[in-house]
């Protein structure tokens, strides 16, 4: 199944039949791509992360287009000692989906989600859905819902 398929059908087995995918020609691969595709603030962009809790357990991080993460609060929300971005090929591999196009649902595992509570600032937030020219809108209430996730400070100070 193609990656913009997994997350529509992911999206209709959790009641989001309604949530539209579009797929344009520009690219959304980096948060100032989809910004300018979409035509919103970096703000309003979901990047949707894999990371690694204590070397073996997956976690999704939801975060703002305009922040970081800081990987020791990762950790810490989750009640683990230490986290860290999954390699890009890691997550093609085990998920299918390439960087610039990972989403937050459409996975065949459950895995614990982390929302950046910047995010509740924002009424709709544009998620990629499964390759980095296919995106959806999505309120960060209703993400919090999809991804059974839980709002958190992950945000790296600078």
């Amino acid at each position: 199944m193609n990656p913009v398929d997994k997350v529509r059908n992911a999206l209709n087995n959790i009641g989001a039949s309604d949530i539209e995918i579009k797929i344009v020609d520009d690219t959304i691969f980096t948060v100032d791509d989809a910004a300018r595709t979409i035509g919103v603030p970096a703000g309003d962009i979901l990047k949707s992360l894999i990371f690694i809790l204590d070397k073996t357990t997956p976690c999704l991080v939801l975060m703002s287009g305009s922040n970081r993460v800081d990987s020791k609060l990762v950790a810490q929300a989750l009640g683990h000692k230490r986290s860290r971005m999954m390699p890009p090929e890691e997550v093609l591999s085990r998920y299918g989906f390439h960087v610039g196009g990972v989403p937050p649902i459409g996975y065949d595992e459950d895995m614990p989600a982390l929302l950046d509570e910047d995010l509740f600032s924002r009424k709709i937030v544009w998620s990629a859905a499964g390759t980095d020219h296919a995106f959806f809108p999505v309120e960060p209430e209703r993400l919090m819902t999809m991804t059974r996730g839980v709002k958190a400070h992950v945000k790296k100070q600078d």
